[in-house]
């Protein structure tokens, strides 16, 4: 694990690429024997062992980095499902060991043959034979390879959680400036723009009280709509609400200039309200700056930074509170 992502995965190359590394490895492989024939025969086993090597190796490597999926917390399990499909990696990662099996014994069975002829046409016709029968393994798991790279791009952008630290979900309806929250109280610099959804994944930032690190999450805006209706984006911030929330810091927008109105916002907050019981809610209004809202709410403005401190220390003694004793 790497400091900036949960998942160290290597570049998953294609198939081609693959046969292009492995041969052109074994093309620079040259063996001296005593006569041409055993000079031939040494040469082209050592060719056949060396693409093998590499095709067996690479696949093994790609099997070996990608997380044992049930052994993971169901945070990251879910997230895993939302970006790839479970059942889909799993079929992806037995496919690459069933292409390095086989070619292993592809490779095995050629150097057999070429190990008891001594003429020269057979072992060359041995390798050739070889060469093809690897390569159309390997084609034969080219969108499984696909897969594994579209999920080791998506894996890449996972956060790393520390599950024993107190955890702060920030929700809300989209563009009420979650995001700006965030990166105002942690280290967190999540992307902020005046648009909907610019928050696409979950974003991780700590801040440290005390000498207590908390962790503050950012998660993708809600609508107003059924679990069953939301889109990905959505579903992200779902996961992290279930998984990892020990408070959870709704967020209002009570100008509606992040285009949706209070009543909206107030649905999303009572689906959350009835779908994470008995998660704390901690009712947030932004914005103070622009609005005159008479609410019993708290109410801050990530812009200038106003209320902020006081909504920190308030949500820290309530993490408190929660602690066993």
């Amino acid at each position: 694990m790497t400091a900036e992502s949960m998942f160290d995965i290597p570049t998953v190359l294609t198939a081609d690429e693959i046969l292009d590394k492995a041969f052109k490895k074994a093309s620079k492989v040259e063996i001296s024997g005593r006569t041409r024939t055993e000079t031939v025969r040494e040469t082209n086993i050592a060719k056949i062992k060396s693409a093998s090597d590499v095709i067996v190796s690479t696949m093994g490597k790609y099997v070996k980095a990608f997380p044992s999926i049930e052994r993971e917390s169901l945070f990251y399990y879910e997230l895993i499902d939302l970006a790839v499909g479970t059942d889909k990696l799993k079929h992806s990662l037995g496919a690459m060991d069933w292409c390095r099996g086989n070619v292993a014994k592809v490779a095995k069975s050629a150097t057999r043959t070429m190990a008891s002829t001594k003429l020269i046409s057979e072992i060359d016709s041995a390798r050739r034979g070889a060469y093809g029968r690897m390569s159309s393994l390997v084609k034969q798991v080219s969108k499984e390879l696909d897969v594994l790279s579209d999920a080791r791009n998506a894996m890449r952008k996972f956060p790393v959680i520390n599950p024993e630290q107190p955890t702060i979900v920030v929700a809300g309806a989209p563009n009420v400036g979650k995001s700006q929250l965030v990166a105002r109280i942690s280290t967190a610099k999540p992307r902020v723009a005046v648009y909907p959804f610019t928050t696409q994944e979950i974003s991780v930032g700590i801040f440290e009280k005390k000498y207590i690190k908390y962790q503050v999450i950012d998660t993708p805006g809600l609508l107003d709509r059924e679990l069953d209706d939301r889109n990905p984006i959505e579903l992200r911030a779902i996961v992290a609400l279930r998984h990892l929330a020990d408070i959870i810091l709704f967020m209002f927008d009570p100008t509606e200039t992040c285009g949706y109105p209070m009543s909206q916002q107030e649905r999303i907050l009572e689906t959350i309200k009835r779908e994470f019981s008995p998660v704390p809610v901690v009712e947030i209004e932004n914005k103070a700056d622009m609005s005159k809202s008479q609410s019993g709410r708290v109410k801050i403005s990530a812009e200038t930074g106003a209320g902020v401190q006081k909504l920190v220390d308030s949500l820290v003694e309530k993490l408190k509170d929660q602690q066993p004793l």
